[in-house]
């Protein structure tokens, strides 16, 4: 019996180990691909800096003012933000879902603040570039070229 026990175990590791069928990626592979960037992306973030760009290279960055704070908090399908100005009153938020598509980032915002409703009014949809590398994250304005504008950087503290 136990002869035949590990025969068949033997023959079982030949073929398993012999199986030379190729993987190529499928529907599902590359939805989680998307979850995979997605849920990378989930927690709490703070806004530390930015870049301007010109020609695609950066040729600025700058740090963001003392007292000035950018919070942005991602669950698995929703997104909210909120700005703080110490010289300014004006409340800033904003609300929505979101999704990210490889490295594109898009929020479509359903409600903010009285200055960010006025925005709304015009334009729900905002898409970015987007880089996310392990506890940061850059989200870039394209222009209609394909051009990068400016980012703004955030580091995960949450």
């Amino acid at each position: 019996m136990k002869a035949a026990m590990s025969l068949l175990l033997i023959m079982l590791l030949i073929f398993s180990c012999n199986s030379k069928t190729e993987k190529k990626p499928d529907e599902s592979t590359v939805e989680l691909s998307k979850v995979t960037t997605k849920t990378q992306l989930e927690g709490a973030w703070e806004l530390v800096g930015y870049y301007n760009y010109m020609d695609n290279k950066v040729t600025d960055s700058f740090s963001t003012s003392i007292g000035y704070r950018q919070v942005k908090m991602y669950t698995p399908t929703k997104v909210m933000w909120s700005k703080h100005i110490p010289r300014d009153s004006t409340e800033w938020f904003g609300y929505g879902s979101y999704t990210v598509d490889g490295n594109e980032l898009t929020e479509i915002l359903e409600y903010g603040s009285e200055m960010m409703s006025k925005i709304i009014e015009e334009k729900k949809e905002f898409k970015h570039e987007l880089i996310i590398n392990g506890d940061s994250f850059s989200q870039i304005e394209i222009d209609e070229d394909g051009n990068r504008i400016y980012a703004e950087n955030y580091k995960r503290i949450e």
